[in-house]
């Protein structure tokens, strides 16, 4: 077990401390990363984002503050603070910072 993993498990914890905005960049925090799947904080800072690429697994994204354009296969969907999408698995997606915005990404490998 992970430093990280021993003062996060059996704690209750706030999502949006645990990862901070840095201007111009993106931000990510592995929470938890085994063989059935991985949760990732990620922190947007204003217009930044992830290029078009696909994943083999169906991915679920927790938008936790600000809000952001994810494209999948073509279709933009506006997504805020509260929000989930769910992302299909070996369909392409990108996404990008409409304003500084934080999600959590869960991804099951089955």
């Amino acid at each position: 077990m992970t430093n990280l993993q021993e003062n996060i498990i059996g704690h209750a914890l706030t999502l949006t401390e645990l990862v901070g905005y840095q201007p111009g960049t993106v931000v990510s925090r592995t929470l938890i990363d085994k063989k059935v799947g991985t949760l990732t904080l990620f922190a947007f800072a204003e217009g930044q984002g992830l290029s078009e690429h696909t994943a083999p697994y169906d991915v679920v994204v927790h938008i936790l503050d600000g809000s952001a354009d994810i494209t999948i296969a073509g279709i933009v969907h506006r997504v805020g603070a509260g929000q989930i999408l769910i992302m299909p698995a070996n369909q392409p997606h990108a996404l990008r910072a409409v304003e500084p915005f934080k999600m959590l990404l869960v991804m099951i490998r089955a």
